[in-house]
């Protein structure tokens, strides 16, 4: 499917340090078409951590029929904002207040994207994050933040790929520089999500748990819920967030290949209520290993 892309559509957002920017991709063809917010994660490249990351994602989701936001988090180093810039440096809540307002100016949005002027459809909304993108959607789906809840009912669906995990084994950086981390509470995160995780992603430098940290958005949450356990990933699912990152550790065309189809999948099936995503957890995958409650 044909896919075009309108960048930046710029909203102005009263007491932000700057404007919201965002990406929007989507089928040139189709009616209908369900939301996904992607949330950027941090990295070592200012670029890929904003709207112009994680094209194999956003261009893939796209090609299978959803409309895909992508903004500029305030914590993305292509902003270089001040280092005493309120809620600096992760920005934790204003990542997450960034996703609700985009929801609340779909109108303003359209407008500046007339293409999708009766093509998309508002009940059908979802969510996704890679690393710290993750923690943002964990926030929208009701996972609270030094008891703060973020939470948006509206939207219906997320997936947390790589994503944050409990507080009480964070690193020493992790207490020192993102205290918010350790107080973590996953117990109200009701709305259904699928958690991919990388059996060999240790992320050494936020945990002391090893891989299995980044699977407890699925198992500290309430159903319904859905584990994707890939075999052989680390952090980057062999390169998620751009085409040839030389900071994917370990690149895999394949994999990025079987998180695209398997999200994919997934997404339908929660915003569409296809089979796919059954059908392929009954016929089992190489890739990884599936478990759901």
């Amino acid at each position: 499917m044909t896919v075009f892309t309108v960048s930046p559509v710029v909203l102005e957002i009263p007491g932000r340090p700057v404007d919201l920017q965002l990406k929007v991709s989507a089928p040139t063809e189709g009616t209908g078409l369900p939301i996904l917010l992607l949330s950027h994660g941090q990295g070592y490249s200012n670029h890929l951590s904003s709207l112009n990351g994680y094209a194999p994602l956003a261009n893939h989701w796209a090609e299978q029929g959803f409309v895909v936001l992508q903004p500029t988090h305030l914590s993305s180093g292509s902003l270089t904002l001040p280092e005493n810039t309120p809620g600096a440096p992760m920005f934790w809540r204003s990542r997450a207040e960034d996703m609700s307002q985009i929801i609340d100016r779909l109108d303003e949005i359209e407008k500046a994207v007339p293409q999708l002027q009766n093509r998309w459809d508002r009940t059908k909304i979802a969510v996704a994050g890679h690393s710290m993108g993750g923690h943002t959607a964990s926030l929208l789906l009701g996972m609270r933040t030094e008891g703060v809840s973020l939470r948006d009912d509206r939207i219906r669906a997320g997936v947390l790929l790589g994503s944050t995990g409990r507080g009480d084994v964070v690193t020493d950086v992790v207490k020192e520089h993102y205290s918010f981390m350790q107080h973590t509470d996953f117990s109200e995160m009701t709305t259904p999500a699928l958690v991919v995780a990388g059996d060999a992603d240790a992320s050494a430098h936020l945990t002391t748990m090893g891989p299995d940290w980044h699977a407890d958005p699925y198992h500290l949450a309430p159903g319904p819920k859905d584990l994707l356990t890939l075999f052989g990933a680390e952090h980057g699912f062999g390169g998620i967030s751009g085409y040839d990152v030389a900071e994917t550790t370990d690149e895999s065309p394949e994999r990025v290949a079987a998180v695209q189809r398997l999200t994919a999948a997934y997404l339908r099936g929660q915003l569409h209520g296809t089979t796919d995503w059954q059908d392929i957890k009954a016929a089992g995958i190489t890739e990884g290993r599936v478990e759901s409650k």
